[in-house]
């Protein structure tokens, strides 16, 4: 039978155990935060993780550190971020890769649904279909009827198998009913410098590399990715109101936080992020790293990992990859 001193030591406990957690929350950050970045420093991903990284540690008062862990396509860091304790001390700046193609393709260990606590997706980036310039193609419509009567005959680069530029173009000849040859490069470099060459007749490529080739004259851009047009490229129209409706691939990268953390850290969070994007001066940085800012909360940016899982899946059934 529970003495009344027991029972008033048991309720005192339970009132402090609801007050602690809250208070966590509230004192959060008390230490150095790490954002896990899944590529190594240099890259675009690596370049919005430490602008991120810069301006929440300067509105939240504590540092906020990238830290770089490659290998695996970024598998390795979602695994790193998906174990860390859920106390907002850990965080990831994951890209579509991570979230999307890679778990279509293998046994990751990891669910990108379930596993993270989403908090805002910071920006994105369409593809551009580019063509060698002396493919006779000036429109999407002119490529389309140039491929469809050389079936089997013409190759289009990818950065390398099951990246998102092979999977963009892989659902792109599927909606439009062409055969073409899949040469894979290892990155996108090298798939670029054999488009300018002629060597391959398109690629469906980043929009950075599209604003640098395309002032060589060597390049056409024929249409972007997005659901609309790219500033870059005004002349350009998109896949879907070129005769696609609904295409859109396009990457992206956002922040999480392992699964469990509180939702106020995750609140908070997304409130600075949303702050930045309104920041001129933040816009300005994104932008010259070829990518639009976003800042969406945490329930949209869930809702845009979720509808990603079975786009890609299909991309992937698409390109003949057998997951393993």
């Amino acid at each position: 039978m529970m003495t009344r001193r027991l029972l008033l030591t048991t309720i005192a406990a339970l009132a402090t155990s609801v007050m602690v957690a809250p208070a966590r929350s509230q004192q959060w950050p008390a230490r150095p935060v790490r954002i896990i970045v899944p590529f190594p420093a240099g890259g675009l991903t690596d370049g919005i993780a430490r602008l991120v990284s810069a301006r929440l540690g300067e509105s939240l008062g504590q540092p906020f550190v990238a830290e770089n862990i490659g290998g695996a396509g970024g598998v390795i860091a979602a695994r790193t971020v998906m174990r860390a304790t859920a106390d907002g001390y850990t965080l990831f700046l994951a890209s579509l890769p991570q979230m999307g193609i890679l778990p279509a393709l293998e046994d990751v260990s990891y669910d990108p649904v379930k596993d993270f606590a989403p908090i805002s997706n910071i920006a994105s980036a369409p593809f551009v279909l580019m063509v060698n310039a002396r493919v006779p193609a000036k429109t999407l419509r002119e490529f389309v009827d140039y491929v469809r009567a050389r079936p089997g005959q013409t190759a289009y680069a990818s950065a390398g198998v099951g990246t998102i530029t092979h999977l963009s173009m892989a659902l792109f000849l599927k909606r439009a009913g062409l055969d073409m040859i899949h040469v894979p490069y290892k990155g996108g470099p090298p798939a670029v410098t054999d488009l300018l060459a002629g060597h391959v007749a398109a690629y469906f490529g980043t929009r950075t590399d599209a604003v640098q080739q395309s002032q060589t004259g060597m390049i056409r851009a024929l249409a972007v990715s997005d659901d609309r047009r790219s500033a870059q490229f005004p002349d350009a129209p998109t896949i879907a109101e070129s005769g696609y409706p609904g295409f859109r691939t396009i990457t992206w990268n956002g922040l999480v936080a392992p699964a469990g953390t509180p939702e106020a850290i995750v609140d908070k969070l997304a409130g600075e992020v949303q702050r930045a994007i309104k920041n001129e001066a933040f816009i300005r940085m994104l932008t010259s790293l070829g990518v639009d800012p976003i800042g969406d909360s945490p329930r949209e940016f869930a809702a845009t990992i979720a509808m990603g899982v079975p786009v890609w899946s299909e991309a992937v059934r698409i390109a003949g990859m057998k997951p393993h």
